[in-house]
């Protein structure tokens, strides 16, 4: 059974910083693009950010540019995301995401491109 199970969530003053993480398990997701994405209350889950299964390439909402980061560790089947310069408008639930065809990193932006997705992990930002 495929899992995707998000942690490092919290509640932070603006200004401040988390990194989230996601491990994967029940099957290696070391060729597969993985994504971010966030669902603020009364609003519709967004794309943050995505990374290539290699990390070659990576893809920001423009939101969020300059100030997350994602990366992947494919031997700990893991994909991190740094977030800082943190806003109250980024409060949200956090979803980790990962597409199911390896190696093709197909689009990265909607809801659509994933066949797999976390719970989420609350982020909290107060201004």
């Amino acid at each position: 059974q495929v899992q995707l199970v998000e942690s490092g969530g919290g509640w932070v003053q603006a200004g401040g910083s988390l990194s989230l993480s996601c491990v994967a398990s029940g099957r290696a997701f070391s060729s597969n693009a993985m994504g971010w994405f966030r669902q603020a209350p009364g609003k519709e889950r967004e794309f943050v950010t995505a990374i290539t299964w290699n990390g070659a390439s990576t893809y920001y909402a423009d939101f969020v540019k300059d100030r997350f980061t994602i990366a992947r560790d494919n031997a700990k089947n893991t994909v991190y995301l740094q977030m800082n310069s943190l806003k109250p408008e980024d409060t949200a639930v956090y979803y980790c995401a990962a597409q199911r065809t390896p190696y093709i990193t197909r689009a990265v932006r909607r809801v659509a491109d994933y066949d797999y997705w976390g719970q989420g992990t609350q982020v909290t930002v107060s201004s």
